[in-house]
């Protein structure tokens, strides 16, 4: 991002600063004005009421509530099922708290007549038959990273399904509830039928105000996974930061009568589709973002020199590797491989592909349109 939180919000940053109190350790809960805000902000959308002492956990950014909840219940060699392309971070965390990952591949349709039609698709059978004894939990991440995708309330019933049927533990990553466009649903997972007792939703204060440098998210579900994960959260970091928990409280407690969230998703779709119009200028398909900051750009197109000087670390990588190397000092934009994204096996899945991201302002975001009109004369 290369824009402010709102000032609003940044304000209270300030003053919670030059108060006396938010300058020191928190409950290892989160702070009681941000569990109240998260209580009564999230209420209507989760169809419950929520107790801020047992179902609401502050932690230092969504990521570390999610080791905090690996920590807690995975033991060495329990499965963990993740959809591929997966947010880069769950890999790790899984595999330091001793879990192994299984992957389950989204597949891209790909022969769609128009450059915005892609979808990417569940194969329900596949993922039932990745489902094993040991498999302890499965990662559920919509609006979606990399791919931009909101799961439908179809998919996520069917998933729910095997989540219920193999007495699976579910990880709601829901970072981006706030970014849905093109009136799609954002199904809450843990909303669904018998959902709630085995769900943690994660949420994030960085990325509903754009404020992600703060670390401060938070997880919602019920008192028989926040405990134990309290418990590991507690140790790991003890608590979070103080002041910039009052900032996300105002935030939560003023963005309704400020009509913020429908303000800065009218934003973020003009970003889109600023930088949509520099992929549909070009002839180039890509995965129509229906929520998230994200854009999968299909790249088998783009040809570059056979004999152009790639350095070393990407050799032997994904075509997508060297891509988007080539674009970044050709072209002058930056994007991410998305086979990155993916398990060894899997890989080639996404060398087709590029992440690029528009939680940019529209003057960069119109630069960048106009370098990349560079790239018309390497297609093929």
């Amino acid at each position: 991002m290369n824009f402010p939180p709102p000032k609003w919000v940044t304000d209270a940053a300030d003053q919670a600063l030059k108060s006396v109190l938010p300058n020191h350790y928190s409950h290892p809960k989160g702070r009681i004005r941000l569990r109240n805000a998260i209580k009564n902000f999230y209420e209507k959308s989760f169809n419950r009421d929520l107790d801020v002492e047992t179902e609401i956990l502050v932690t230092s950014g969504a990521n570390q509530g999610q080791y905090s909840v690996f920590t807690a219940f995975l033991e060495y060699g329990d499965e963990v099922i993740m959809f591929e392309p997966f947010f880069d971070q769950y890999l790790p965390s899984v595999t330091f708290n001793g879990g192994t990952p299984v992957y389950v591949p989204l597949h891209p349709q790909t022969d769609a007549a128009t450059s915005n039609n892609s979808n990417w698709k569940i194969d329900f059978d596949e993922l039932r038959r990745a489902i094993t004894p040991k498999a302890k939990m499965i990662i559920i991440n919509t609006p979606h990273n990399p791919v931009g995708k909101v799961f439908t309330r179809e998919e996520l019933e069917k998933i729910a399904i095997l989540a219920e049927e193999f007495n699976l533990l579910v990880m709601a990553d829901e970072v981006y509830d706030c970014l849905v466009f093109d009136g799609k649903e954002h199904v809450r997972f843990a909303t669904l039928p018998g959902m709630w007792d085995r769900t943690v939703t994660v949420l994030s204060a960085g990325k509903a105000f754009a404020a992600t440098g703060w670390r401060v998210g938070w997880l919602i579900g019920p008192s028989s996974i926040i405990f134990p994960t309290l418990a590991a959260s507690t140790r790991i970091v003890f608590c979070s930061n103080s002041p910039l928990q009052e900032a996300a409280a105002a935030g939560l407690e003023q963005a309704a009568e400020r009509g913020f969230f429908e303000n800065q998703l009218k934003e973020y779709q003009e970003r889109r589709n600023i930088l949509l119009s520099a992929f549909d200028r070009l002839g180039m398909k890509y995965s129509h973002p229906e929520g998230s900051y994200f854009v999968l750009l299909d790249i088998s197109r783009v040809k570059f020199p056979e004999d152009y000087p790639f350095p070393e670390s990407i050799q032997g990588r994904g075509r997508d590797f060297k891509a988007c190397w080539f674009i970044a000092l050709e072209i002058g934009v930056s994007s991410i491989p998305v086979s990155e994204f993916y398990c060894e096996e899997h890989c080639t899945i996404g060398e087709n592909f590029a992440r690029f991201a528009f939680c940019k302002d529209e003057e960069t975001l119109r630069k960048a349109g106009e370098r990349l009109q560079g790239l018309a004369k390497y297609l093929v």
